[in-house]
């Protein structure tokens, strides 16, 4: 069967409301990984993230003669998801939703790079990069195919923010466009965009530090 993307909705749909079993084994092999971490963002124990997930596909099997595919069939799937997820994490005493999260995430001004990277006022250069950052050319095809180097990024993306971290995900290991995160995770493109660039520059530098340790 075809991937599941946007463009084959329509397709899959139809399969789903058949009660094709290879349809619903493709959805999940695509997005359960997904939904579990936007999930955790919601809700702390692992154990619980993953019985929501699986209310998450009895919710949606049950809901599909309803659905009128006003939006894709992927943002549809993670707004129960986030929906079961609230709900579960208000029973459990967690019930600030991510648009809030991401809110005070945003708030404290916080640098994208740390400022001591930069010339202090009075230099000459005030401003520049103390020390350039390292260029992305170090990052050679067999380095990212590296066990090594994958363990590392994937501990960094762990230590962030969980709305960074969230979002990172999302866009940058799941491929989702600015568009779909915005609607699953109900923040702002604004909101979107500085929590991107802001989980970026930390796992750049983060990426810097890797490679110090190699070559230094």
């Amino acid at each position: 069967m075809e991937s599941v993307t946007v463009e084959n909705d329509g397709m899959l749909l139809a399969a789903l409301r058949r009660g094709d079993e290879n349809a619903f084994l493709s959805l999940v092999n695509q997005y359960g990984g997904s939904m579990l971490r936007v999930c955790q963002v919601y809700v702390n124990d692992h154990a619980m993230a993953e019985e929501v997930v699986q209310d998450t596909w009895f919710d949606m099997l049950q809901g599909l003669k309803r659905f009128e595919g006003r939006s894709s069939l992927k943002t549809w799937l993670f707004t129960i998801l986030t929906n079961n997820a609230k709900t579960r994490g208000k029973r459990e005493s967690r019930s600030i939703p991510f648009s809030a999260m991401a809110d005070l995430d945003l708030g404290g001004d916080e640098p994208a790079v740390d400022p001591e990277r930069f010339l202090p006022a009075g230099h000459e250069w005030a401003g520049h990069w103390v020390d350039k950052p390292q260029p992305w050319v170090r990052t050679s095809e067999d380095a990212v195919q590296s066990k090594e180097l994958l363990a590392y990024i994937h501990s960094a993306i762990q230590l962030l923010p969980p709305n960074q971290r969230t979002v990172v995900t999302l866009r940058d290991v799941e491929g989702w466009n600015s568009e779909e995160v915005c609607n699953v995770l109900r923040i702002s493109e604004t909101n979107q965009r500085v929590l991107l660039h802001r989980a970026r520059s930390k796992l750049r530098l983060a990426l810097e530090q890797f490679y110090d340790e190699k070559i230094g």
